[in-house]
């Protein structure tokens, strides 16, 4: 567990003379900057009207978080660079990598691509942290709204669960095309395996903040986190770990599996299966409810090794697993549609970019 990787300072120099960083500062004359070029970049190439739909949102939500989010952030020591933050920017970044790869084989340009995946990404956080939130208001709301802001802001701390993107993600994509005239089932499969790639790093960053873990374990690759990590204080309010005495070194919980590391691997060995199913496919779709189908199986094994979720509903499953069971539904719902359609050209086959 590495939640905190290093601090960036919120002003650079000292004295009167310091420069604030965030806010109305360094990073926002950068993003200016760099998001005016590319604005200008995207202009130039498809009008200006295409290049306020396709940077617009993402360009001022971006601009909003330098300006309010980041500065919320500082505990004094700076803004704290997470473990788990930085696994997602780099799951944004494999993940967007691996579709334009794949896009120049299925007919969509790069600035598409990152068009799009700016969209998914933002808006995906957004419906992410939401349903965290709301399925854990009592660590947000405890002490009053102004003081809930700051933690609800705070995702680059930990706490995003990934069925909670799923509508905003799939809503910004369906606008996103709609607005571009693109097919939305071939967009839908070219960025499928990025989405799982993606998501296999993101589950590193839960292993960094300890988030998303087993149960007790007793094999040999079981793993225990420090105190006043999540699972050992699960553990010490179930009676499992004694609560340390005031000013005594606490234990470490008790060996759990590393069910996060389990996730990263089967998100992984998912999108490898996406990439190689690419080229059997036989119409726009398919690659994408190959996914829509095994993801929600995989999660739901997963969840009986997971004790971080509790039964929801009344029913014995976790959230996690109640959406699965919708998603399968959603996915047989796709393939009795996909089948109805005539069979297109074969998917390219070999290597470079038509084999991913």
């Amino acid at each position: 567990m590495l939640s905190t990787l290093f601090h960036i300072p919120a002003r650079i120099g000292s004295g009167a003379e310091a420069l604030p960083l965030f806010g109305w500062g360094i990073v926002l004359a950068a993003w200016a900057l760099l998001g005016g070029a590319w604005f200008a970049l995207v202009a130039w190439r498809q009008g200006l009207r295409g290049a306020a739909t396709a940077l617009g949102i993402p360009l001022l939500i971006g601009a909003a978080m330098i300006l309010w989010g980041l500065p919320a952030l500082d505990d004094g020591q700076g803004v704290p660079v997470r473990g788990y933050g930085m696994m997602l920017l780099l799951a944004a970044g494999a993940g967007t990598w691996l579709s334009i790869v794949r896009g120049r084989a299925l007919g969509f340009d790069a600035d598409t691509i990152l068009a799009l995946g700016m969209e998914v990404f933002l808006w995906g956080l957004v419906g992410a942290r939401l349903f965290y939130v709301l399925e854990y208001h009592e660590q947000f709301f405890d002490t009053g709204l102004l003081a809930a802001i700051p933690r609800v802001l705070n995702i680059a701390g930990g706490g995003l669960v990934v069925f909670g993107s799923l509508p905003t993600a799939a809503a910004a994509a369906w606008f996103f095309a709609r607005r571009r005239g693109l097919p939305i089932l071939r967009l839908a499969d070219c960025i499928a395996p990025g989405l799982l790639v993606g998501l296999a790093i993101g589950r590193v960053g839960c292993f960094l903040n300890g988030c998303c873990y087993g149960g007790l374990c007793d094999l040999p690759w079981a793993v225990s986190f420090p105190a006043q990590s999540p699972p050992w204080i699960d553990q010490v309010d179930q009676g499992l770990l004694p609560a340390p005495a005031p000013g005594a070194a606490a234990a470490w919980s008790l060996p759990v599996h590393p069910a996060q590391l389990y996730a990263a691997i089967d998100a992984a060995l998912l999108a490898v299966v996406a990439v190689l199913f690419t080229p059997l496919a036989r119409r726009d779709g398919e690659v994408f409810a190959v996914v829509l189908t095994l993801h929600p199986i995989s999660r739901m094994l997963l969840e009986v090794i997971r004790v971080d979720e509790p039964p929801a509903l009344g029913t014995p499953l976790s959230i996690s697993q109640l959406v699965s069971i919708v998603l399968l539904a959603a996915a047989a719902a796709l393939w009795w549609w996909i089948g109805r359609q005539p069979p297109g050209a074969p998917r390219p086959a070999g290597g470079g970019a038509a084999g991913l």
